[in-house]
């Protein structure tokens, strides 16, 4: 029995890895990966909030979506740090990686373009986090990350519920619910991406052989489908989705993946795309991809350049 086979079975039998000593390289690896993703996920979900936090109807819902906003940065604190742990240059991750090098979803590159905006993407991509998330709480095998899972499992919970509590207050008005079904025809398909390649194209195992997440892609879509569904249609906003009884699940009723047409944020599901064709979309990032990774990079190139003028 090789290394792997030796860790992999310890923790089928319940073992927690504490620390880098009870790792092998793939686990240290996949680990890294992971935590990369769920930081840069929580760090870069800030600048598109950012560009309509102010549009608010009320001071209570600015305070919520302010709130919102500080729970996803110390999210991404939370990452991080773990990542520093495991010998990790954070300083270098954040402020010196370019661009198109994040791993956040694609949906995060692109602004809001009103308040109602800022509700859909509560309601469907924190929903997309609870459900990655609450996963890798339940299955994860790596304690130090389950323990600060605990926090974050709440108030992504608390920012979906405020997500459904825009969107429900917006479909009693024709001009707000009109909003509401254009976002969600752009963001609905986005927040089934953010769960990856189908599962019959995923070549690593990883995340799944050493307990990292519990559930696959294609299942992680279901459970998220089984919630943003029955949502959706319980306020009166129509969904590419439905649950089949024969099937004994949930059906895209539209070809999954399609290709998207980014100027006008509109998906063509005439043009059915395949999995290689999104990754390929993703690799070429969103129209403010630049835009938000420079925003979360300004203070500290400006802070260098002051240090370089005092120094000649």
């Amino acid at each position: 029995m090789n290394q792997a086979e030796v860790l992999i079975d310890k923790i089928k039998d319940g073992f927690m890895v504490e620390c880098v000593d009870d790792m092998n390289e793939e686990y240290l690896r996949a680990l890294k990966q992971t935590l990369t993703i769920v930081g840069d996920t929580e760090l870069l979900s800030v600048p598109p909030l950012l560009t309509v936090y102010n549009q608010a109807p009320n001071l209570n819902y600015k305070i919520t979506a302010l709130a919102v906003i500080q729970d996803e940065i110390g999210h991404a604190h939370i990452a991080y740090r773990l990542l520093e742990e495991l010998g990790e240059d954070v300083e270098a991750l954040l402020y010196e990686r370019p661009a198109h090098r994040w791993k956040n979803p694609y949906a995060f590159d692109f602004k809001l373009d009103n308040w109602i905006q800022l509700g859909v993407f509560n309601g469907l991509f924190d929903r997309a986090g609870y459900t990655l998330l609450g996963d890798a709480y339940e299955n994860t095998s790596y304690g130090p990350w389950k323990r600060a899972l605990v926090k974050v499992d709440k108030e992504e919970l608390f920012h979906l519920r405020n997500g459904e509590i825009i969107m429900r207050a917006g479909m009693k008005n024709p001009d707000t619910a009109k909003q509401v079904q254009e976002a969600v025809d752009w963001m609905f398909l986005m927040g089934l991406e953010f769960f990856g390649v189908a599962d019959n194209l995923k070549s690593r195992s990883a995340q799944l052989d050493y307990k990292l997440k519990g559930k696959s892609n294609d299942q992680l879509r279901q459970k998220w489908l089984s919630t943003a569904v029955p949502f959706c249609e319980s306020i009166g906003v129509k969904v590419p989705a439905h649950y089949d009884e024969e099937q004994r699940k949930y059906v895209i009723d539209v070809p999954f993946p399609c290709k998207f047409d980014v100027e006008n944020k509109k998906w063509l599901t005439d043009q059915p795309d395949t999995w290689e064709g999104v990754i390929e979309r993703f690799k070429k990032r969103g129209p403010q991809n630049v835009e938000f990774v420079e925003r979360i990079q300004k203070g500290a190139l400006e802070l260098e350049e002051l240090r370089a003028m005092e120094a000649g």
